[in-house]
């Protein structure tokens, strides 16, 4: 049976959509060593979920996971390895915000135990989630694409220099998809007149490196957008500013990314010789 915190809305067009970072929920015992419930909320994918409400109408299958990020993070190396070497990243379970902010009072950070334990808990069913769609609808349709969901804030100096691009398309270096698939995601983003970088500062997480086997007919992708792209961003954000309300999101970016997922369904559709002169 598929626990409470987990949802998986079952389509059968041959497209996933994960939300891996959209849950607020922290059990109360975990809460209790936290140093500030906001501080442990504070980089959740706020409203990402919302942004993408139409994905069931089109027949997508949707996981998402109401545990915070802050509990464990199911977009990272079950081994704790990092996906970014020599670079500023979060963990597994992490003990510090995107800003180096401690999350946990001193002498209550998460123990190895902890994390086998968080892991078995939450990290290991989302997986399974994803496994088991992914094998239901490889049977079914000779392509998949499993779209990986995010945001993040648009200034994180302990991250990134300057502003990070309003769309953020990850390939893992063009290993996870097809180049046909991640053209047709960057023209739709291009044509919004927004910012966009392919494979730039994010390059993916564990779901895309770890799903992505074109050569198996699954196509992984992940999407990171800068919160400005569709909420007010604060310069500075504090507890009075953040996060915004779900009725401040951007209707015009949903309709966007409608677009880049209807797109993504048609070339799902398309042929490999089509492919090759640009027709989908």
């Amino acid at each position: 049976m598929t626990p409470a915190w987990l949802t998986v809305t079952r389509g059968d067009a041959p497209l996933i959509v994960s939300l891996p970072h959209t849950g607020t929920t922290i059990p109360p015992a975990l809460e209790a060593r936290l140093v500030s419930s906001w501080l442990a909320r504070k980089d959740a994918d706020w409203h990402v979920d919302g942004l993408y409400a139409f994905a069931a109408e089109l027949g997508a299958t949707v996981i998402h996971t109401a545990v915070s990020r802050t509990v464990i993070d199911v977009n990272r190396e079950p081994s704790g390895a990092s996906l970014y070497p020599g670079q500023a990243t979060t963990a597994l379970c992490p003990a510090e915000t995107f800003d180096g902010e401690p999350l946990y009072r001193d002498g209550d950070e998460p123990s190895p135990e902890d994390i086998a334990e968080r892991r078995r808990t939450w990290f290991d069913p989302y997986h399974e989630a994803l496994e088991w769609e992914l094998a239901r609808l490889s049977a079914a349709h000779p392509r998949v694409v499993l779209y990986d969901a995010h945001s993040i804030r648009s200034v994180i100096p302990r991250l990134f220099d300057g502003e990070l691009p309003h769309f953020n398309v990850g390939t893992n270096d063009g290993r996870s998809c097809d180049a046909t698939l991640a053209g047709t995601v960057e023209r739709l983003c291009d044509a919004a007149g927004l910012s966009r970088v392919t494979n730039g500062r994010f390059k993916g997480g564990y779901i895309t490196r770890h799903y992505g086997r074109p050569e198996a007919g699954i196509h992984a992708i992940q999407m990171e957008l800068a919160c400005r792209g569709y909420l007010p961003e604060p310069p500075r954000v504090d507890e009075t500013n953040w996060p915004p309300a779900a009725g401040e999101v951007s209707a015009q970016m949903s309709r966007t990314l409608e677009l880049v997922l209807r797109a993504v369904l048609a070339w799902t559709r398309s042929t490999p010789a089509a492919d090759a002169i640009g027709v989908s």
